[in-house]
């Protein structure tokens, strides 16, 4: 089974770069089996991570950025695979 972890946060009004170089340097404790940075407007940052593992499992997760950088909590989802269409 494929479960996807998803971090989303939101920076500071111009902080964006920052926050994205912190999220990009953040280790994991273990290595999934792929993970994805994105950057969008208002200064935003996501991170998926896939993982082999049951939709339960503990997993390791980006944290939370310390000091002032971000305007709210992290946003965290986590998704099941239910397949890959067209195939």
């Amino acid at each position: 089974m494929t479960v996807a972890l998803m971090w989303e946060a939101r920076a500071v009004p111009g902080r964006g770069a920052e926050l994205l170089a912190w999220a990009r340097g953040q280790e994991l404790a273990a290595r999934p089996l792929r993970r994805e940075t994105f950057q969008a407007p208002e200064d935003r940052v996501l991170v998926i991570t896939w993982w082999d593992a049951p939709l339960d499992t503990n997993l390791p997760e980006l944290p939370e950025p310390e000091g002032e950088l971000v305007t709210r909590a992290v946003h965290r989802w986590r998704f099941e695979s239910v397949g890959i269409e067209g195939r």
